[in-house]
């Protein structure tokens, strides 16, 4: 059985706390994501931003992008799996909390990010349809 370590993207660029959104933003862009862990200044992960959150959270509500920093949108404590927890841990934990995206943690080292489809690459279609289902339901 596959474990969180053989799925992941490794080594993924965080956003830094203080760094505004557009920063972020653009950090998006250029690396072709829709998110992005936020690293405080000690390299530990403090949260996860997505373009939609950008979006939805700032955006819409009136925020200033320029100004609001990735900080503004970590909320709580991050949903994460251990590097050498297996795929259906890793299933699990997404379809609990709804993340299309799990931060893969070594002791306190954030060593990669499990996706959606890094998932969907190791299931059958019709397991895949179930965990996508599962993960976006409301």
């Amino acid at each position: 059985m596959a474990v969180a370590r053989d799925l992941m993207t490794p080594r993924p660029t965080c956003v830094k706390e203080g760094q505004t959104l557009v920063e972020a933003a653009r950090m998006m862009r250029d690396l072709d994501v829709g998110a992005l862990p936020i690293c405080g200044d000690d390299d530990r992960l403090k949260g996860m931003l997505t373009d939609r959150d950008i979006v939805v959270k700032c955006l819409a509500e009136g925020g200033d992008p320029n100004t609001a920093t990735a900080a503004s949108l970590a909320q709580g404590k991050p949903v994460t799996i251990g590097a050498d927890d297996s795929l259906d841990e890793a299933l699990r934990v997404m379809q609990e909390h709804q993340v299309r995206r799990l931060p893969v943690i070594d002791g306190h080292d954030l060593v990669g990010i499990i996706s959606q489809a890094d998932v969907a690459r190791e299931m059958s279609a019709a397991e895949t349809g179930r965990t996508v289902a599962e993960i976006s339901e409301e």
